[in-house]
């Protein structure tokens, strides 16, 4: 299930580069120095990952709570289903509008960073980074979703962090090539998300179900005991 944060990521930097895409774009970086240029992005990405992995930490802390009550599958089908929710029927969730909810503290971090743009400090770059991980995005909400599915704090952090590695060749591009995804290839990428997102949701909902599926449904603990006792 851990390919799905990656896809997530990929499909993500397609479908929020039009907010992410403009900032990579104006980082400041040394254009005539590459490799500190090449150093200065990838510390830029770091803060990004770093932001992600904390919150996958906290979503799957609060999954384990629910895997503590024996909640584990349940909470599976749960985000699955709100995926595939959030895909077709989009304006239900607008209603909730998350963003709205905390506007305040979005419009802090987006000061924040228009502050940290024009800077060039030894530290710049991860800041931006770390600032902009906070930025709202509907495949982020998804990949918060994946986290807080697997019921784990490290696995959780473990999935935010592949989300953000799948999102790092779109943005690197971006940094140097500006926004090259519009027209035809935007679009054809913008009809696969909902797509994807729904068959990865449609995952999650049989890995809940435990049908006993490979690669899809969990081990049974019988299972894993017992391979776990063979291994001693």
């Amino acid at each position: 299930m851990f390919l799905s944060a990656i896809i997530f990521g990929l499909l993500g930097s397609f479908h929020c580069v039009g907010m992410c895409g403009p900032i990579a774009f104006m980082l400041p970086i040394d254009r005539q120095h590459k490799t500190k240029g090449f150093f200065q992005i990838l510390s830029y990405h770091f803060g990004r990952l770093f932001t992600y992995s904390l919150i996958g930490l906290l979503f799957g802390f609060l999954g384990k709570g629910f895997y503590f009550f024996g909640f584990q599958q349940q909470i599976s089908i749960i985000v699955g289903v709100l995926m595939i929710l959030f895909i077709l029927f989009p304006k239900i969730f607008k209603k909730v509008n998350f963003s709205n909810k905390i506007s305040h503290i979005i419009s802090k971090v987006k000061n924040a960073l228009g502050k940290e743009l024009k800077k060039k400090g030894n530290d710049t770059f991860f800041t931006i980074g770390f600032l902009n991980g906070f930025l709202p995005c509907g495949l982020v909400y998804m990949a918060i979703f994946g986290a807080l599915a697997t019921t784990n704090a490290f696995y959780g952090s473990l999935y935010m962090f592949l989300f953000g590695l799948g999102t790092i060749p779109l943005m690197t591009s971006v940094v140097y090539l500006g926004n090259f995804t519009k027209g035809a290839l935007r679009k054809k990428i913008q009809k696969v998300i909902p797509i994807a997102v729904v068959f990865i949701g449609v995952l999650f909902i049989l890995r809940g179900l435990g049908l006993g599926i490979p690669y899809v449904s969990p081990a049974p603990v019988l299972e894993v005991v017992s391979n776990n006792n063979a291994c001693h």
